[in-house]
């Protein structure tokens, strides 16, 4: 079945930029992303979500903290193995 379509007001009040982690955490999730795959560049995904950069970088930097994602300068954002 897989991770349904982004839907920006899905759900109660939130930041957009947690929406977009949450959708992403999902795909993680559901195996859409597996670890060591690399997301696309901040402006695609920008493109993709119908947000601004400055809202992409929020939502990396929340799924960085959620220890999903690592980013590396100039290479990119990858999916972390997940432990526990």
């Amino acid at each position: 079945m897989g991770v349904p379509q982004f839907d920006p007001h899905a759900g109660g009040p939130a930041y957009m930029y947690v929406r977009v982690a949450d959708h992403l955490a999902a795909q993680i999730s559901a195996g859409e992303l597996a670890p060591g795959d690399r997301l696309p560049s901040e402006r695609e995904l920008a493109d993709t979500y119908q947000v601004a950069v400055g809202t992409i970088r929020q939502a990396l930097e929340e799924l960085r903290r959620r220890g999903l994602v690592a980013t590396l300068p100039a290479k990119g954002t990858y999916v972390v193995e997940q432990h526990g």
